[in-house]
């Protein structure tokens, strides 16, 4: 069977999501390079710092980027706990908002599970043009079920195991989180595990997107969001120093 994603298909991903940040930063380098390159002293010097300043945080970002979506095995998903694969007979819960680049790499995976796959995405809530770009390139999956973050409409226990990958970032009101997964704890069977996997707005992420960690959530504001949505965190495990997996299950089942 012919792999699902391409060779360094994630870095390729963030820069075409992204070109437009790209394309100012390159041409704020060439500006900062000639300047460099012509302007008297101090000013060529001062264009040279500023060279560095503007193309660092491009290039160590691009490499963290790299090394995380395609060199570090992610997409591999070996790191899955026992019990989240979709077996014969079992069901898996997934979620993206707008661009699901899980769901046919679990499909390839677990061909004799069942995968439900739900879409968040709303256009007048994320408005990002990164994401409306990505919808644009990767159509939902066939049998997507498009949701509101509110209300599932699901049964209780229509899954047997449920998964979050790098997508409940993009619901920014703590609130509105903790009622998403209040749904997804409904819809997940007693005792099913619910994996929630993320990059955390951490030093690590701070080191490798300086400004753009802001766009994650803090490991606090997460456990903040678990338990008010009565979840028990059982396992945290580092899949990179950028990217973590919350193992999660129902408080009740837990007690």
């Amino acid at each position: 069977m012919a792999p699902v994603r391409k060779p360094l298909q994630g870095l390729r991903n963030i820069v075409r999501f992204n070109w437009h940040f790209y394309a100012l930063a390159l041409g704020a380098g060439l500006a900062l390079g000639l300047a460099a390159a012509l302007a008297p002293a101090p000013f060529g010097r001062w264009a040279g710092a500023g060279l560095v300043l503007v193309l660092a945080p491009v290039v160590v970002s691009l490499a963290v980027s790299a090394y995380v979506y395609d060199g570090a095995g992610l997409y591999a998903l070996g790191w899955l706990p026992a019990g989240v694969g979709p077996a014969a007979g079992r069901t898996l819960l997934t979620v993206s908002a707008g661009f699901d680049e899980i769901s046919p790499l679990l499909r390839q995976r677990y061909p004799a599970g069942k995968l439900l796959a739900l879409d968040f995405y709303d256009p007048a809530r994320h408005t990002e043009v990164s994401i409306a770009r990505a919808r644009r390139a990767y159509p939902p999956p066939p049998g997507a079920l498009p949701v509101t973050t509110e209300a599932l409409p699901l049964p209780d226990h229509a899954a047997d195991a449920a998964l979050a990958f790098m997508v409940a970032h993009e619901i920014r009101d703590p609130a509105e989180r903790a009622a998403f997964f209040r749904e997804i704890r409904r819809v997940t069977r007693a005792g099913g595990p619910i994996v929630v996997v993320e990059h955390l707005r951490d030093a690590a992420n701070f080191l490798a997107y300086t400004i753009g960690f802001f766009h994650f959530h803090s490991r606090r504001a997460w456990l903040a969001t678990f338990r008010a949505a009565g979840l028990h965190l059982t396992q945290e495990i580092k899949l990179t120093p950028f990217v973590s997996a919350f193992i999660l299950h129902d408080d009740a089942a837990s007690a």
